[in-house]
């Protein structure tokens, strides 16, 4: 019997897989809990329509990703901090600054989970931050750490 799964099912399959089981199996376990529903055209339409919902909300959020990357790329980061006469910073800049910084300069919301710094920026100068967006879309913001006056 063809049955379409409504959940993951260890040992079986994934989501919206069909599979072949047998009839009991079916009737007894995966009807009774809901994790599957028969293979018939009505539930296999619904499958197909589901999916295909699915792939249009994916492509609209990887096409609002590419648009805030430009966004992002697009944009220059000041961020001040406290430094001695030898241009040596007392403290660092986080990831949950730079995403402060970046919504009162630019106006543009960042979590700051999805800064990609490998350490705080514990010096003066220019750095390069990878902003992590959307699986397939990464953009790199420019950050400027600079003395306060």
């Amino acid at each position: 019997m063809k049955v379409i799964l409504l959940e993951d099912v260890k040992s079986l399959g994934k989501k919206d897989d069909i599979v072949e089981v047998k009839e009991g199996y079916a009737r007894n376990f995966l009807f009774t809990k809901n994790l599957g529903v028969p293979a018939d055209s009505k539930n296999l339409n619904d499958v197909k329509l589901r999916k295909a919902h699915e792939a249009k909300i994916a492509a609209e959020k990887l096409a609002e990703a590419k648009e805030l990357a430009a966004k992002i790329e697009a944009s220059k980061l000041t961020c001040k901090v406290k430094s001695g006469k030898d241009g040596k910073v007392f403290g660092s800049v986080s990831s949950k600054e730079i995403a402060a910084e970046m919504k009162k300069q630019n106006g543009i919301e960042l979590d700051k989970k999805k800064l990609v710094l490998p350490d705080a920026l514990k010096n003066l100068g220019t750095y390069k931050v990878n902003v992590k967006l959307h699986p397939d879309v990464t953009a790199v913001l420019t950050v400027d750490v600079l003395p306060e006056e």
